[in-house]
């Protein structure tokens, strides 16, 4: 499946058009609120409860004004005093409900989008792996959903809430003095002439924004990992880092500050609007109170009504400037959570049960998806042109039948297509033409989850989690009891150096394993490779890392450990495959030569010759 260009964001945050809230984005912002919906409904109770009861006061000032001062009444100031506390009380309350509230949906909606988002990216192939900017993609889980739910819990709910106060308020306007009133809404327009062209300029920043936070996040994710931080010491690029992060820092700066300067002239000019409305009420309903057509209590209360109205007249005259801006986060979340999968279980797919381990390659061919069906544009190197990989054959027309429980290792060149011709067996990618089979059924009908339980892989440079020895091995098999964990690591040779550590099993490895030895993550990974007991097992140069007596141990338990079970090895050094029952000769993505050992010496070869 391919992805179409409507899935691309452009990397020029000025070539941006406006987004469109479709129907589509509130129909899927709403569906993931629907765990949030009974709160959401309290939430706008609560607005409403709180608009009204914030129409009390200036009702109660009008009345002290106008009937209790003039009939010296001190009971009904008094009472109009409680009253008014009483108001300030509740307001008070419903504040505090409203940010539960607005904190329950916030929070619950980052953390459904955040799972939404991590479950998709673990299922995308490796392909979009190797192409994809992790601090992008670190920005997308983390910033673009905070801003997504901004959009739900400040922007709407703010929207909400300034329509339900313009609305009452309005109406309590018109019922003391409807000339007053329309006075005071002559202004309106004037709130709505700036707001377009401001808005585009201001959703424009915000995206230019996100997208330079995104490239000081994956210079700080690749600088801050040990193999980052040890190659800028060994090439002595400490301050050539310093000064391209601070150039990135500073253009996000820059942003920042371009955009709280936009906001803050479009809220100046529009607070001063808002006074000149204010003047007008007070200077015309003045003359009114003079003429007796109204009391200076109904005034006082219009006037206080005024300064209400202007405040959610600004809100909404920015809403859409607000809304559109936040919904740049919602496009980047959803533009991750709606990428199609390139490599997924297909429609009937089945498990495969108690497998043999026959592994077949008929007619095979491979060239590497177009980036458009594997990747986002969005997620890649800024600057970078939206290409796919050469658009070659990297594997050609490769026959071959590994019997369950044989051995067979591939020789060769560096990339002669070893590594990628066994990454088709675990469907890390798919074959482009031909079929890759286990005991007779093409991967692509299996299920994902049951075709890799039956493959382990052991790769040249084994990756370990930031986590303790034991947490590394019993990702293999999450219920291994202690004493399987330390019979794979014996077997894997690698136990006595495990038992000299000061906290054995619980030492922690550092990220990626950096604390250990290359031969010591090795013997871990064959050892978490023992511990899954899987039908295939793939070693692509899994011993390079050991020295020569350590290799043998390895190799020795290997025969053990592997008997009975399909072995498919990558190795450069000849010496480790002599006893396999074939070795092939890979070149330029084609098998030219297969035998065993003593055949392929007798042959004189391409094998001879590397012998």
């Amino acid at each position: 499946m391919r992805m179409g260009p409507h899935h691309l964001i452009p990397r020029d945050a000025d070539a941006v058009k406006g987004v469109r809230l479709s129907r589509g984005t509130i129909d899927r912002v709403w569906r993931f609120a629907r765990p949030y919906r009974r709160a959401i409904l309290w939430f706008l109770v609560c607005i409403v409860a709180s608009a009204l009861v914030a129409l009390v006061p200036p009702l109660v000032f009008r009345s002290i004004l106008d009937r209790a001062i003039p009939r010296h009444d001190r009971g009904l100031i008094k009472a109009l005093a409680a009253v008014a506390v009483g108001a300030a009380f509740v307001d008070a309350g419903l504040a505090v409900a409203q940010r539960w509230l607005s904190s329950h949906i916030g929070e619950g909606l980052i953390y459904t989008l955040r799972v939404a988002l991590f479950d998709k990216v673990q299922q995308m192939p490796i392909a979009f792996f190797t192409r994809t900017q992790t601090g992008a993609l670190m920005s997308r889980l983390n910033n673009d959903v905070v801003g997504a739910q901004n959009a739900v819990t400040n922007t709407l709910g703010s929207a909400v809430s300034n329509v339900i106060v313009l609305v009452t308020t309005l109406v309590a306007m018109f019922a003391l003095e409807w000339r007053l009133t329309l006075l005071a809404l002559v202004v309106l327009p004037v709130f709505i002439v700036p707001a377009k062209r401001v808005g585009r300029r201001l959703q424009t920043l915000t995206r230019e924004q996100m997208v330079m936070n995104a490239e000081m996040n994956t210079q700080m994710t690749e600088r801050f990992n040990v193999a980052g931080a040890l190659l800028v010491k060994l090439f002595g690029r400490h301050r050539a880092e310093v000064d391209a992060f601070s150039s990135r820092a500073g253009r996000v700066r820059d942003a920042g500050v371009r955009n709280a300067l936009y906001g803050r002239l479009f809220f100046v000019a529009l607070g001063v609007v808002g006074a000149l409305g204010a003047v007008a009420i007070y200077g015309v309903g003045a003359s009114y109170v003079v003429d007796g057509a109204i009391t200076s209590g109904t005034l006082v209360a219009l006037a206080s009504f005024a300064t209400r109205i202007y405040q959610p007249l600004t809100g909404l005259t920015n809403a859409r400037v607000d809304l559109m801006t936040a919904m740049v986060s919602f496009d980047r979340v959803f533009e991750v959570i709606d990428a199609p999968v390139a490599i997924a279980d297909r429609p009937g797919a089945v498990a495969l049960v108690e497998p043999k381990g026959q592994v077949e390659f008929r007619n095979v061919g491979f060239r590497y998806p177009p980036a458009a069906a594997v990747s986002i544009r969005s997620l890649e190197a800024p600057g970078t042109e939206f290409s796919g990989d050469p658009d070659v054959d990297v594997l050609t027309d490769v026959n071959l039948t590994v019997p369950a429980g044989a051995t067979v290792a591939f020789v060769g060149a560096s990339g002669a297509g070893k590594s990628t011709l066994l990454s088709l067996v675990p469907r890390l990618y798919d074959a482009t033409t031909g079929t890759v089979a286990i005991d007779g059924i093409d991967v692509r009908d299996l299920t994902l989850d049951s075709l890799r339980a039956a493959i382990g892989v052991v790769s040249q440079d084994p990756h370990l989690f930031h986590e303790s020895i034991i947490d590394n091995l019993r990702y293999a098999r999450a219920d291994a009891t202690d004493a399987e964990v330390e019979a794979a690591c014996r077997a894997a040779r690698i136990h006595d150096t495990i038992a000299d550590l000061p906290e054995g099993y619980r030492t922690i490895v550092g990220e990626r394993g950096y604390r250990l030895s290359g031969g010591e993550k090795q013997r871990l990974a064959i050892a978490r490779l023992l511990l899954k007991a899987p039908a295939i097992v793939i070693l692509d140069e899994a011993t390079s890392h050991l020295d020569s007596e350590n290799e043998h141990l390895v190799q020795t338990a290997l025969a053990t450990a592997l008997a009975d079970r399909t072995s498919i090895v990558i190795a450069h050094r000849l010496s480790t495959i002599t006893a396999a029952d074939q070795i092939l000769v890979m070149e330029q993505g084609r098998i030219v030569e297969r035998g065993t050992h003593a055949e392929l010496l007798a042959l004189e070869g391409r094998y001879a010759q590397m012998w």
